[in-house]
């Protein structure tokens, strides 16, 4: 009860802190292959759904997923390069909130080849990467000046799964920390299992927690992981299945057990899924999830409160092409959709009551948008 209490009063004091105020930071990650030049930082107006460029930072190639620290001062980038195992990079930035400016602080070895996800952990001391191609996570330390050090820990995983095109060897897809800071959870889509880990934030290393993994069903493809609000329950976005599957949380152990797995697909639907992101409203009632491939969607679905159960809702067209990732605005009154193969980010509308979406009208134009990370000015 503590826990959950905790989890809440976190969630409504971050929710509050946010809607105090109209104007944000938001920052996006590209890929660097085509016209895009970097990290791109926007003033962005919530009454107007208005995103004004302030600044680019280039110099770095593929910042696919962006983190910012819990205090909003620096911000964290993987540099998603493949070469001989270990070709990856984490970039540390500097951030002035006065200027919108981004100054690089130095740059580290993400032990591996294509990492595509770092977080920040909430003690603002550790950073962790997840590598894809060589199917490994990597945590460094976070130095006095923001800058990072070598990594303290890397763990590489093994095995295969039933998709033999793409589940061939392992693909570290997201790491993940639980909201107590004391587990840290990677779901990996080469070999259907989130991997469960004991993290002590006073030395960076990792253990396997008592239970060291969940499988999801073979050929899911687990992708992203994101808790409730409450803390008692997580979802995993699946890659391969296009399926969301709903677990209970201990906090206590880190124990996941799956309670419900449910489509995110439009019904009829039998193209490929390519579903990619996860995020849950503020409040908890309501959980979308994005779907790339041939369906182009977010789906949308409400969340029971007794159990954390979804319900389908419906569907809504994301209006582009790939929509890697998506964000709720601070306030929780738009959606955002990065539309990577559209070169365009959409903001719909957001009914806080009912939880669908309807198209704005408005685009932000970036080359080949990925991630979406908010800062508070």
């Amino acid at each position: 009860m503590r826990f959950s209490m905790i989890i809440f009063l976190s969630v409504f004091l971050f929710q509050v802190s946010f809607t105090q105020q109209n104007e944000y930071f938001l920052f996006t990650g590209t890929y660097t292959s085509g016209k895009s030049e970097g990290i791109y930082i926007f003033n962005y107006q919530l009454d107007k759904a208005v995103a004004t460029p302030i600044y680019t930072a280039g110099g770095i190639k593929n910042p696919s997923f962006l983190a910012l620290s819990p205090d909003g001062k620096k911000l964290y980038a993987v540099s998603e390069l493949n070469g001989n195992g270990n070709a990856g990079k984490v970039v540390a930035y500097d951030f002035n909130k006065t200027s919108g400016v981004l100054q690089k602080l130095n740059e580290q070895a993400s032990g591996g080849d294509d990492p595509c996800y770092v977080m920040v952990d909430h003690s603002n001391k550790w950073v962790f990467v997840g590598n894809y191609s060589s199917g490994s996570l990597s945590v460094l330390p976070i130095l006095p000046d923001g800058s990072l050090g070598a990594a303290k820990t890397t763990i590489k995983h093994s095995g295969s799964g039933a998709d033999k095109s793409r589940q061939e060897k392992a693909h570290v897809h997201a790491t993940v920390i639980s909201p107590d800071n004391r587990f840290l959870f990677v779901p990996d889509l080469g070999i259907d299992k989130i991997m469960i880990y004991r993290f002590d934030e006073k030395d960076g290393t990792l253990k396997a927690a008592k239970q060291a993994f969940v499988a999801t069903k073979p050929g899911a493809g687990p992708r992203h992981f994101t808790f409730h609000p409450n803390g008692k329950y997580g979802y995993i976005m699946e890659e391969l299945s296009g399926s969301v599957t709903v677990f209970s949380y201990s906090s206590k152990s880190g124990e996941l057990k799956p309670i419900q797995n449910i489509s995110s697909l439009p019904n009829g639907f039998t193209g490929q899924a390519g579903s990619a992101d996860i995020h849950l409203s503020a409040d908890g009632r309501f959980l979308y999830a994005s779907n790339r491939g041939e369906s182009n969607t977010i789906v949308i679905y409400s969340v029971n409160a007794k159990d954390g159960k979804l319900s389908l809702l419906g569907h809504q067209s994301t209006l582009g092409k790939g929509p890697r990732n998506f964000s709720i605005t601070p306030d929780g009154k738009q959606l955002i959709v990065a539309n990577q193969g559209s070169d365009e980010m959409v903001i719909f509308n957001r009914n806080v009551e009912t939880g669908m979406l309807t198209d704005s009208g408005k685009r932000i134009s970036v080359p080949t948008p990925v991630c979406i990370t908010w800062g508070i000015k």
